[in-house]
This record gives structure tokens, C-alpha cells and sequence, in this order.
């Protein structure tokens, strides 16, 4: 089972996504249940930085779940709003590839107090959580991003995070960890889930040449 959880709203100016206006957009997580682990993806809007809560005007809403209710948590990346509440689980692991964790205690990244206080468990590259829940690099809005990949047996649903900012975009442009998720799909239906977007994207993913 996978459950969206609305974590919030930010105002993200226009040109920061390619548009003449403003955008207000969801702050998406999603809790997932499957072969025995519940895995929490994204945790939502950080607070500490008055100077990002004054660009982005952010709305935050609390989370639904508490550590008694997760076995893991997953961050697509580490900026502000997608890892608010990961210090509500200060002794639940939270998965990061290692680059993406060196770039944000670099400074400059993210609010750097949501760094502090979190169990970290650092990933290079590709990781099975259990069988059929794949943490997956999907690097493009940062190095470091990751998407998780969750099959059902008849059909796979990846949780893209920020892989693309919205459903629409989704293989364009192209980017080479589409091949690994058409692996991964082998022919089967696939939905695709994003951070800052309600659309999904359902469709078949081409298996690798």
C-alpha cells in the first residue's frame, strides 16, 4: 500500500521552474507498506531559515505518523522541504546517498539545523530495502537525488520525488536512470509519483536496448 500524505504548500517564483508567474505547489510524502517495512518518503517543509521562508512563503502541514509507525525513512534529496520532520525519528534510519549527505553538511545546500539530530544511513548507489522496495540514483535536480521503486507484482510505482518537477516532464529530458527503472519494470505498467506535483504519470517504460 502506498498513502500520499500533504505535507504543505511553497511559492516557488518563476524562475525557478521556467514560468512567468509564481507557482504555488503541494509538498507531497508518501508512506509505503509493503513486504513487511513501512518506509516514510520525505518528511516535509523545514523551519530555521527566515530568509527561505520569505522567498518560498511556505504552508506547513504537521505528519501523520510518528517513529512508532515506520521502519525507515527515505529523503529523495536534502533540501528544506523534504526533510522538516526527519528529526521527529532521531533512532529510525533515514536513508541518503553519500554524495547527496557531503554536499548538504558542505553548506549552502539546506537550512543546516534539519541536519542535525538524524540517523543517517548512507547509500552508494542502488539499495534493496526489501524485496520489491528499491531505493534507485535518479541524479538530476541535485547529484544525489534518489527515487524509491516499489513492485507489485503486475505493475511497478516508482516515488520520483524531485527526479522531475512535474508529471508532464517526466522522461523529458531524458536522463540515463530511465534505462534502470525500464529494467526494473520489465514490460509491466508503471505510476509514477512526484514531491511537488498531484498528477501522476502511468505508462510503459521502454527496457533498455
Amino acid at each position: 500500500m502506498i498513502e500520499r500524505v500533504e505535507l504543505g504548500e511553497l511559492t516557488r517564483p518563476g524562475e525557478e521552474w521556467g514560468g512567468l508567474h509564481a507557482r504555488v505547489e503541494p509538498v507531497l510524502g508518501y508512506v509505503v507498506r509493503h513486504a513487511g517495512v513501512r518506509v516514510l518518503f520525505d518528511t516535509g517543509v523545514g523551519e530555521g531559515s527566515p530568509e527561505t521562508d520569505a522567498h518560498y512563503r511556505p504552508v506547513r502541514r504537521g505528519l501523520p505518523v510518528g517513529p512508532e509507525d515506520v521502519d525507515l525513512v527515505v529523503n529523495c534529496h536534502l533540501h528544506f522541504d523534504h526533510i522538516g520532520g526527519n528529526q521527529r525519528f532521531p533512532e529510525t534510519p533515514v536513508l541518503v546517498q553519500r554524495k547527496e549527505l557531503a554536499a548538504a553538511r558542505a553548506g549552502g545546500y539546506t537550512v543546516d539545523s534539519l541536519l542535525d539530530g538524524v540517523r543517517y544511513e548512507e547509500l552508494d548507489g542502488e539499495h534493496e530495502i526489501a524485496p520489491g522496495v528499491v531505493v534507485v540514483p535518479t541524479p538530476g535536480h541535485t547529484e544525489g537525488h534518489q527515487s524509491l521503486v516499489v513492485d507489485h507484482g503486475e505493475r511497478v510505482t516508482v516515488l520520483a520525488g524531485q527526479a522531475y518537477d512535474f508529471a508532464a516532464e517526466f522522461g523529458t529530458p531524458y536522463r540515463p536512470w530511465l534505462d534502470r527503472l525500464g529494467e526494473l519494470a520489465a514490460g509491466r505498467p508503471v505510476r509514477v509519483l512526484f514531491a511537488h506535483d498531484r498528477d501522476l504519470w502511468e505508462g510503459t517504460l521502454p527496457r533498455p536496448r
